[in-house]
C-alpha cells in the first residue's frame, strides 16, 4: 500500500512539472549545444588553424626534393597518385563562408559585429577563401569553386576552370583588401593579431605571388595584376612576414616534431639534392635548416633510391632549431615577394633592377633563416653559381628561391612546376608506372563516384586525372 501510494506521488509530481513547464516543453529536442549565435571569432580561428596543414603537407616537399624518404621509400617514388581534398571544403572553406554569411544576413550581422566590424570579418574571411582556393587550384587544376560552399544547395558543384578561378582569385583579394573599415578589429585572428594593414600586404602579396603564376600563359593579364599588387603594397620587410605558430601541445604541434619526436618515426630528412647543391655554393643557411648526422657531416638522404642502406642517424634530419613542438611555419615571405619582383623586373613587368631585387631576396632570406653576415652574403653572392648574370637570370631566380622555400612545400611545388628550375631528376624507379615528377594531384577518390557527370566532364576537358597532367598555368 505504501508502494502504491509512493508511486502515486512520484506520478503526480512529475505530471504537475511537465504542465508547469508551460512553452519551455518544447525545448526538450533543442541542443544546448549548437548556440543560436555562433562566435565568429572561434569559428575563424578554427578556420586559421588549417593554415599550417596547407604550407607543410609533405608530399610537395618530396616532389622539390627538399625532402625524401628515409625508410619507406615509397612517397619520393610517388606511390600515392589520389589525395584528398574534401577536409578543407567541409572544414576552413565552409568556416569562411559560414562567417561571411553571419556578417552579411541582416537577421545575424548584429550580433556577428561583437567580434569585429562586419566589414573587417567580411574581408578576412574572403582573403582567406582566396588563399585556400588557391592551394587547392594550385595542386588539382579544375576545381569546384563557383557552385561550391552551398551545402544542401548543390551536392553536385561544377568543376570551374582554373583560369576563371585565378580571375575571380585576383578580384576577391583586391575587394577584400579595400573592404576593410576603421571599425572594431577581427577577433580570432591567430595569423595576424587581428592587424588590419597586414591583412592588406598579405593579400596584396598573395595576388603578385599569384599573377607571376600567368607568366607562361597569360603574360599581358599577369603583368596588369603583378603592376596593381604593388602599387597597392606588399610586405616590405621581414617583420611582415606571415607564419603559422604552432604551439607546446600535443594538439597543435609542429608536424615534424611530432614525427620525430612524439612518435618517434623520423619518417623524412633533408634531400640529398637539396645539401648537396647547399654545400655545393657554401650556403649559410644549411645548419638553419638541416642538422648534422651521427658522424658530424651534413648528408642528405639519398632521394627516391630503393631500397635503403641507411638510417634516420646517418642522414641529415631537419634542422632542431626549425621544428622544436611550437616553431612557426612561414606562410608568406619578404623574400618570396622579392624574388617575384625580381623575376617581374626581368620580364619588363616591373621598373627596377633585377640584379639589386635578386640580391635583396637573398639577403632577406638569410635574414629570415637568422644567418646573415655582410661579409658571409658578400661572399656568397660573387660566387660563380650564385653571381647574378642577365642571360641565366630567370633560373638565379628561381634556384635562389628554391633554397629559401625550405618547407613551405606548396609554394616550393607550385614554383618548381612553373619555372623548371633547378633541374631535378626523378626518382630511380618510380612506382605506378611514373617516369616523371608529378605535375598535379589526382582527385580524390570520392570524386568519380559522388560527383561523377561533373567529375567526367572535367577529366574530359583538362584530360587524364593522373599525376602528369598539367594544370593550366603550368606549360612548358
Amino acid at each position: 500500500m505504501k508502494k502504491y501510494i509512493l508511486n502515486t506521488f512520484i506520478v503526480a509530481a512529475l505530471l504537475s512539472a511537465a504542465t508547469s513547464c508551460g512553452d519551455n516543453f518544447g525545448t526538450m529536442n533543442i541542443s544546448p549545444n549548437s548556440p543560436s549565435n555562433p562566435n565568429t571569432a572561434s569559428i575563424l580561428t578554427g578556420a586559421l588553424r588549417n593554415v599550417g596543414a596547407a604550407v607543410t603537407g609533405i608530399q610537395p616537399g618530396l616532389y622539390v626534393q627538399h625532402f625524401g624518404d628515409v625508410t619507406y621509400i615509397e612517397e619520393s617514388r610517388y606511390k600515392t597518385v589520389n589525395f584528398d581534398y574534401n577536409g578543407f571544403y567541409a572544414g576552413p572553406l565552409m568556416n569562411l563562408q559560414f562567417i561571411i554569411q553571419q556578417n552579411t544576413d541582416a537577421a545575424t550581422k548584429s550580433n556577428a559585429a561583437a567580434t569585429g566590424s562586419n566589414a573587417n570579418q567580411i574581408a578576412t574571411a574572403r582573403i582567406l577563401k582566396a588563399y585556400f582556393f588557391q592551394f587547392l587550384t594550385d595542386r588539382w587544376g579544375d576545381i569546384a569553386y563557383s557552385e561550391a560552399l552551398k551545402a544542401s544547395g548543390d551536392f553536385n558543384p561544377k568543376f570551374d576552370k582554373q583560369q576563371d578561378i585565378y580571375t575571380d582569385l585576383f578580384k576577391e583579394w583586391k575587394e577584400a583588401a579595400a573592404q576593410f573599415d576603421g571599425g572594431k578589429t577581427v577577433q580570432g585572428d591567430i595569423l595576424l593579431g587581428g592587424n588590419i594593414a597586414r591583412w592588406k600586404k598579405f593579400a596584396n602579396s598573395l595576388r603578385a605571388i599569384a599573377a607571376l603564376r600567368l607568366s607562361k600563359v597569360d603574360p599581358a593579364k599577369g603583368k596588369t595584376e603583378f603592376a596593381a599588387a604593388v602599387a597597392d603594397g606588399l610586405l616590405a620587410s621581414n617583420a611582415d612576414n606571415v607564419k603559422y605558430g604552432y604551439l607546446s601541445e600535443a594538439n597543435n604541434e609542429h608536424p615534424l616534431y611530432n614525427n620525430y619526436i612524439t612518435t618517434n618515426r623520423k619518417d623524412f630528412a633533408v634531400a640529398s639534392t637539396f645539401v648537396d647543391y647547399l654545400n655545393k655554393v657554401n650556403d649559410p643557411r644549411l645548419p638553419a635548416i638541416a642538422d648534422k648526422n651521427i658522424n658530424g657531416a651534413y648528408r642528405g638522404v639519398p632521394y627516391g633510391v630503393f631500397p635503403p642502406t641507411w638510417k634516420a642517424q646517418d642522414v641529415s634530419l631537419a634542422a632542431t632549431a626549425m621544428r622544436q613542438q611550437n616553431s612557426s611555419v612561414n606562410v608568406l615571405t619578404y623574400s618570396q615577394v622579392l624574388f617575384a619582383q625580381a623575376e617581374a623586373a626581368q620580364l619588363g613587368w616591373i621598373s627596377g633592377n633585377a640584379k639589386t631585387l635578386y640580391e635583396a631576396a637573398i639577403k632577406a632570406s638569410m635574414e629570415q633563416w637568422g644567418v646573415y653576415t655582410a661579409d658571409g652574403f658578400d661572399k656568397y653572392i660573387a660566387q660563380p653559381d650564385v653571381a647574378f648574370t642577365s642571360a641565366k637570370a630567370i633560373e638565379q631566380i628561381a634556384t635562389q628561391r628554391w633554397i629559401a622555400l625550405f618547407y613551405q612545400n606548396s609554394e616550393a611545388w607550385a614554383e618548381w612546376r612553373r619555372t623548371g628550375f633547378p633541374v631535378l631528376k626523378p626518382a630511380e624507379k618510380p612506382l605506378n608506372g611514373g617516369t616523371e615528377i608529378p605535375r598535379r594531384m589526382a582527385y580524390p577518390t570520392t570524386a568519380p563516384t559522388l560527383n561523377k557527370t561533373n567529375y567526367d566532364a572535367i577529366v574530359t576537358s583538362q584530360g587524364a586525372d593522373d599525376q602528369y597532367t598539367r594544370v593550366w598555368w603550368d606549360k612548358k
